[in-house]
């Protein structure tokens, strides 16, 4: 027992030794050396501490993201002393598995001001510190530790290269700005003078688990005002104040504090995507546009009000004058139409809302005066009633002609996003001016096919001459605009709910019955005709009154189909991507008929089910009927207009823009070629290592 004891404290006498052996003999993958600047009486001592990471090694800002953890620093000063807040400089961005991280990849300092007490000397004052940081690389975290002690002044080589490091060091801004929260996302307006050029601007949050770290960050500019929009994080944390480092895109940046108050809407978008030199040369636009609007005129959402001017084509053949009236009255009101509706989106955009292309189909209001008016071309092209703005019994009008026009644009919007992607995209970026020539050019694309009709006679006498044909002709497309009824119909349901939808059939039919009874008695001669047409719009009126108490403010979701897909949210995605599996985004909405025939034909599609479950792919849907704000900023920040947009995400890597018109085995191959990767260990947070090993 004696010798045991012995044994025993001999192995504890020398366990001190071999743990700081074992210490020294570490070597850290992210080397440091710590030194001070030269020392001016009656200042601050300026302390840097530089680290240089092994290649394929990166340490962390003071907000590590989503995963990792910051420096922590334990000062041993001199009486009186104190130790300022650390300065970093601007970090870089690095998403692994989904998971935003603000890392530093190369060599790095971060200063910290001394404070010593008045009076006292700075020269020979002991200063000791121990720094513990994380390192990482794509795959492995190690915790790092390191003692640091010197007597000042304590030169170094880091000290040698303070002014440079200084210089590293975002300046900060000499006001301060605002902040408020709108909904999901925090708005935060900056200072900022409007000659800085912002090539790729984002915005580095101090305070932690505030922000969606790898959120799509939108920035717009109006004058010296520079407005941040960035998505919040789900458990929103509460807060007096946001400060941050602002990163201008180009290895520089600045850093601020806001306060609670006023950020004004609308603005400019900068940054990617913001400017004109990032959408294309105009010209090559301005053509995607000409052709999106041709080739919108085959397009089933349209074809049904086309009709009513492939019939007054035919009907004007025998007058050149009056084909030439018709056709350039269609154009104004293809021109006018799409024209308001790029104006009011401009407008609604510059405002602060989040509104995107075709969006008067997100307005309940706007479909209810769809389907009524759908059902009034249904009726008439039935034959129930004439209406002198859309009758083809007689001679024709240019009014009828400008009233087609409006209603074919307005109601073609939702079909543009395959063939005009681009352009779409590129209207809600570009200044004013130039977004307004793209929707010109797209109403003028939808319009010339009947305005070279109009001004080229050898291409009318292509037409089919006119004849009795016609009215049998008009009575067979009173099924299609028909069908066009029982669509907004549907589309009513799936924005209301079931009795908004059954209020505003009900609407509809009443005032379609009202109509034809009041037109008859005109059309008879009878003398209180048009208080008979009075009459239609009262109840119409009180009718449309009644609606919004029907209306169900609860969404209905992206309807569930063969596909098991999860309701997109950015967090989803993030979570998803996080584990390492290949993940497919797709937005849709029930008015674009182009989302519908790429679900039926590519994606909710049993081959693509089976494909996406060995791979482990996870699907996410975005739902665009309804407005969300949410949506329609990670549209704009992936440069699209509107709906569809695909993305595939494989495993560790980027979005993938898929083409907005799938093909059958397109999404199946994607998948074959994707296998799900192993959980980097770098989205961990792995815990602080201890202050002694």
């Amino acid at each position: 027992m004696a010798f045991f004891a012995v044994v025993c404290a001999g192995l504890l006498a020398v366990q001190p030794i071999t743990a700081r052996a074992q210490v020294a003999d570490r070597v850290n993958h992210i080397s440091a050396d710590l030194g001070a600047a030269p020392i001016t009486t009656g200042q601050p001592v300026h302390m840097v501490l530089h680290f240089v990471p092994d290649a394929g090694w990166h340490g962390y800002w003071s907000n590590p993201g989503d995963a990792g953890y910051g420096m922590q620093l334990k000062w041993t000063l001199p009486p009186g002393w104190t130790a300022g807040q650390a300065e970093y400089p601007v970090p870089q961005q690095l998403v692994i598995g989904g998971l935003m991280n603000h890392v530093y990849e190369g060599p790095y300092a971060v200063l910290v001001d001394l404070i010593p007490p008045t009076g006292a000397p700075a020269v020979n004052a002991p200063v000791k510190l121990e720094a513990q940081w994380l390192a990482c690389t794509d795959t492995i975290c190690v915790p790092e530790q390191q003692s640091f002690a010197l007597t000042l002044p304590g030169q170094s080589a880091a000290s040698r290269d303070y002014a440079k490091w200084r210089a590293a060091i975002p300046a900060p801004l000499d006001r301060a700005g605002t902040f408020a929260v709108a909904g999901k996302t925090l708005r935060v307006a900056l200072p900022l003078p409007a000659a800085l050029d912002l090539p790729d601007p984002h915005v580095f949050i101090d305070q932690r688990d505030l922000v969606a770290y790898a959120g799509s960050q939108t920035f717009r500019r109006q004058g010296d005002l520079l407005v941040a929009e960035i998505p919040l994080a789900d458990t929103v944390v509460a807060t007096d104040a946001v400060s941050g480092i602002l990163s201008l895109g180009d290895g520089n940046g600045v850093r601020f504090t806001a306060a609670k108050g006023t950020v004004p809407a609308g603005g400019d978008l900068v940054g990617k995507g913001g400017g004109a030199a990032d959408t294309g040369p105009l010209w090559l636009l301005l053509l995607a546009a000409l052709a999106g609007g041709l080739i919108l005129n085959v397009m089933p959402c349209v074809f049904p009000i086309l009709s009513l001017k492939a019939l007054s084509l035919a009907r004007a053949g025998e007058s050149d004058a009056q084909a030439r009236a018709d056709g350039l009255a269609y154009t104004a009101g293809v021109l006018l139409a799409t024209l308001a509706l790029g104006a009011l989106l401009l407008a609604l955009r510059a405002a602060g809302e989040s509104v995107g292309w075709a969006f008067q189909l997100q307005e309940p209001g706007v479909v209810v005066a769809l389907l009524v008016l759908a059902c009034a071309i249904t009726a008439n092209f039935a034959g129930l009633f004439e209406l002198p703005s859309l009758s083809f019994s007689r001679g024709g009008e240019q009014a009828g002609a400008f009233a087609t026009g409006l209603l074919a644009a307005f109601v073609a919007t939702p079909c543009t996003g395959p063939f005009m992607a681009a352009a779409m995209g590129a209207a809600l970026l570009l200044p004013a001016a130039e977004a307004m020539l793209l929707f010109a050019a797209l109403g003028l694309g939808l319009a010339l096919p009947f305005l070279l009709l109009g001004f080229i006679p050898p291409l009318r006498r292509l037409l089919p001459r006119p004849g009795k044909w016609m009215e049998t002709f008009r009575r067979v497309m009173a099924v299609p605009m028909g069908l066009t009824a029982l669509a907004l119909a549907w589309l009513c349901w799936r924005l209301g709910g079931a009795w908004f939808a059954v209020g505003s059939i009900a609407l509809a039919v009443v005032a379609i019955a009202l109509l034809i009874a009041a037109l008859r008695q005109r059309q008879s001669g009878q003398r209180y005709a048009y208080l008979l047409l009075l009459a239609v719009i009262v109840p119409v009126t009180a009718g449309a009154q009644l609606l919004p108490r029907l209306y169900n403010d609860a969404p209905a979701g992206a309807e569930q189909g063969i596909i098991p897909a999860q309701p997109f949210t950015e967090t989803a995605l993030h979570t998803a991507r996080a584990q390492g599996k290949p993940v497919f985004v797709w937005f849709t909405a029930d008015w674009c008929l182009t989302c519908k025939v790429n679900e039926r034909v590519a994606i909710e599609r049993e081959s693509t089910r089976d494909a996406f479950v060995k791979a482990g792919v996870v699907p996410l849907v975005g739902d665009w009927t309804r407005r969300d704000p949410a949506i329609t900023q990670f549209l704009t920040a992936h440069g699209a207009a509107g709906v569809p947009l695909y993305l595939w995400y494989a495993p560790g890597k980027d979005a993938e823009v898929l083409p907005q018109v799938l093909t059958p085995d397109m999404l199946a191959t994607l998948a074959g070629s994707a296998q799900p990767s192993a959980q980097s260990p770098a989205s961990a947070s792995p815990s602080p290592a201890p202050a002694q090993e």
